[in-house]
């Protein structure tokens, strides 16, 4: 592999945590979803869920908002092995999650991460997240109710630099 490539592979397995990151605090779980290879599994051994495959985490989608008021990702950067058509990595996180029975989490946690690259590019073919910190104290903050955001940034109406 040349370096070009393997440079073009961690900024997309980068891309790809992103976009998971995204699409769970946009509670869009058929993107989510995309993200798995057709096999592929989500662990969260303390929550304790276990979803296999497309239709187990879309289902899973479909529950969280009964169950979650908001939920604030905040993704780090970690460690990517890549060997081949397959990697494994871990990516760090920052929680904020106000569930609808009152309770509160603020924790900090891992992803511990298998991938494979496929003809769509790179998809999780395990995803397994485990918390290494736990803040069960009530949330001092609210999560804030905006008017509306769009869901995909102008790129015309910035303004011009200044300089």
């Amino acid at each position: 592999m040349n370096d070009f490539q393997a440079i073009a592979d961690r900024v997309e397995i980068e891309s790809l945590r992103g976009e998971f990151t995204d699409a769970a605090m946009m509670r869009d779980y058929d993107r989510l979803a995309a993200l798995f290879t057709a096999d592929g599994v989500l662990r969260m051994p303390d929550v304790p869920v276990e979803l296999n495959g497309a239709a187990e985490i879309r289902g899973w989608g479909e529950r969280v908002p009964h169950l979650v008021d908001y939920l604030v990702q905040t993704m780090h950067p970690g460690v990517v092995r890549i060997e081949g058509d397959t990697a494994w990595g871990r990516a760090y996180m920052q929680e904020l999650i106000r569930l609808r029975d009152g309770g509160s989490h603020q924790n900090f946690a891992i992803y511990h991460d298998r991938y494979r690259r496929t003809g769509d590019g790179w998809r999780f073919t395990e995803r397994v997240y485990e918390i290494r910190y736990l803040d069960e104290s009530p949330l001092a903050g609210s999560a804030y109710r905006s008017a509306g955001a769009p869901t995909v940034p102008s790129t015309g109406d910035a303004p011009a630099p200044q300089g």
